[in-house]
């Protein structure tokens, strides 16, 4: 899948940035609540999914009261 087809932002996540949210679709990630299921270490390990955009799922767990898994 090209990151142009990938929509912008997917589902209640913040905008991360396409080639994070083609990741994130790929591992059927399209909720905060099923990022929450995920430690930062997996996120880490998507092709795609960089240090920024796991800060600003992060701060965005945060207002919902959700954290990553460790």
């Amino acid at each position: 899948m090209s990151t142009r087809d990938v929509p912008t932002q997917i589902g209640d996540l913040p905008p991360i940035g396409r080639p994070a949210n083609s990741a994130l679709l790929e591992a059927g990630i399209t909720t905060l609540a099923q990022v929450a299921a995920r430690s930062r270490r997996e996120l880490l390990a998507m092709h795609g999914v960089g240090p920024k955009a796991v800060r600003i799922l992060e701060g965005a767990l945060e207002e919902r009261g959700l954290a990553f898994v460790e």
